[in-house]
């Protein structure tokens, strides 16, 4: 649709106030960030594997106590009987740390001794023997750690047992969890900082090249565009350094160009002002008026190719200039386009007796693109038609709507040779044998803005055997063709108000 906006060169990065983008802080943010990131789960996970640490020999410690218990217990005649001397319940309860509780429930739950608050437990449906389960309880608002065991009567009533239970508060295996976190998270906290300084280091070391290129390139002479070398570049900066050497080629080729067109524009500037000069000096020299009117007329027609000449390379030169502001893209009507221009051509064709028309197109042909460089490419196609189609020819404008939006102009002019139709949009190229004077740059200015507005431009043998019918295919603009598609299916879900006549 249109070239993208290129950038100045007084544009810096940052302009529009934004903060810049450094790679090393960007990194580094990126290495740090999972670390202070997985810190804390790391230190949720070892707290929680310290917790299932300390439990283990602290329940294995309860598990004995319960199993010493259950051969204490002996049921008889439906009826459980518990020897539990009192020397058993004092090394029971004797703990320096924890508080230690001991139950022992009857097979009509009825308490045979130790504490009542211990919180029941609903026995299962069967049990295993020498089982031992364990639970986390609260007794008087205080963690608990519970062991218990159920003891079947030999008969194997169901739903009777002896319930077993010894309990014991956490603050033991709480110092032991403690101590597990402290020894692992202690390290961590003199690990962390060296991380951060050998990563810094790494990154600063790492980044040293960039640093190296980035000298180097500012060492360069502003006019050196040569590539860089990417030999001893790491491989990560590698593409970047190709694709900036192509950047600096395609630089260069711009260069030449433009060193081309100067150098060839000032070659053509040279030839009608040189002319100019002559036919002046020779107007001073004569005497007899009419020489002097002949001359000059001379001097005006000098001019005038001068003059066209001038318009010509600006408007190269604006067309090659599209990025700036001033040439919006909007949505251009082609034939009302043609339209509003075509009445300047009228005085040149019947100045020459040629016939001279517009065949439209049956919709509008809407496309994206700079109504200014359109017209001037459109100015192009239709001069030279006129300029190089003899008097009493045929010049027809026409548009045609396909996919494209398509502008032919027909001519029955002297037309332009297999081998030279690919040339003649070579700047100042001119087709041999032409009578007619001409600068070379109508074709190239309409080349230029063909592909500005992403359109393709062909020169065509006349089917007539006479002339050349000059070709232009523009992509449609996508809005219109939406537009359009929104219209017809509308109309098509309309009822239709046709009457058909009767069979």
């Amino acid at each position: 649709m249109w070239s993208p906006r290129r950038r100045k060169a007084t544009d810096a990065p940052g302009a529009d106030g934004k903060a810049f983008n450094s790679l090393f802080g960007e990194i580094l943010d990126w290495m740090l960030a999972p670390l202070l990131f997985l810190w804390p789960i790391s230190i949720i996970v070892t707290h929680n594997v310290a917790n299932s640490i300390a439990n283990q020999p602290y329940d294995q410690a309860l598990a004995v106590n319960v199993r010493a218990i259950a051969r204490l217990v002996k049921v008889e005649a439906n009826q459980a009987k518990l020897n539990f001397p009192a020397p058993a319940r004092l090394i029971l309860r004797a703990d320096e740390d924890d508080t230690v509780y001991y139950q022992v429930i009857g097979l009509k739950g009825e308490l045979l001794v130790g504490d009542k608050d211990i919180p029941p437990v609903t026995p299962p449906d069967s049990v295993e023997p020498d089982l031992v389960m364990f639970r986390d309880e609260q007794i008087a608002g205080e963690d608990v750690r519970v062991a218990y065991q159920f003891l079947q009567p030999p008969d194997g009533a169901r739903g009777r047992f002896v319930l077993l239970q010894v309990a014991e508060t956490r603050n033991k295996r709480s110092t032991l969890a403690s101590r597990v976190v402290t020894g692992v998270l202690l390290p961590q906290f003199a690990i962390i900082p060296i991380a951060v300084i050998l990563v810094w280091l790494g990154l600063t070391r790492g980044i040293a090249p960039l640093n190296h290129l980035q000298s180097y390139i500012r060492r360069r002479r502003p006019s050196d565009l040569s590539p860089i070398s990417v030999s001893g570049v790491p491989e990560e900066v590698r593409p970047l350094i190709i694709a900036f050497n192509d950047m600096m080629a395609r630089l260069e080729e711009n260069l030449q160009a433009q060193q081309r067109f100067i150098a060839d524009a000032a070659h053509q500037m040279r030839t009608p002002l040189t002319g100019l000069r002559m036919q002046t000096d020779l107007a001073l020299m004569e005497a007899d008026p009419e020489q002097v009117h002949r001359s000059l007329k001379q001097i005006s027609e000098s001019a005038e190719r001068a003059s066209h000449l001038i318009n010509q390379l600006l408007s190269l030169a604006r067309a090659e200039a599209s990025y700036e502001k001033i040439y919006a893209v909007e949505r251009v009507d082609l034939e009302n386009l043609l339209r509003t221009m075509l009445s300047d051509f009228v005085p040149r064709a019947r100045q020459k007796h040629i016939d001279f028309g517009l065949e439209t197109a049956e919709e509008a042909l809407i496309i994206d693109g700079n109504p200014v460089l359109l017209a001037e490419l459109l100015k192009n196609l239709i001069d030279n038609a006129i300029k190089y189609t003899p008097e009493g020819g045929c010049v027809t404008v026409r548009t045609i709507a396909t996919d494209h939006a398509i502008v032919e102009v027909e001519d029955t002019g002297i037309g332009v040779p297999e081998a030279d139709r690919e040339r003649v949009f070579e700047r100042f190229y001119r087709v041999l044998g032409s009578a007619e004077s001409g600068s070379g740059l109508g074709l190239p200015i309409v080349r230029e803005i063909a592909e500005l507005h992403r359109a393709k431009v062909s020169l065509n043998p006349n089917p007539s055997g006479k002339g050349t019918i000059a070709q232009v295919v523009f992509p449609r603009s996508r809005v219109a063709q939406e537009e359009e598609a929104s219209r017809l299916q509308i109309a098509l879900s309309r009822p239709s108000s046709r009457q058909f006549p009767p069979t």
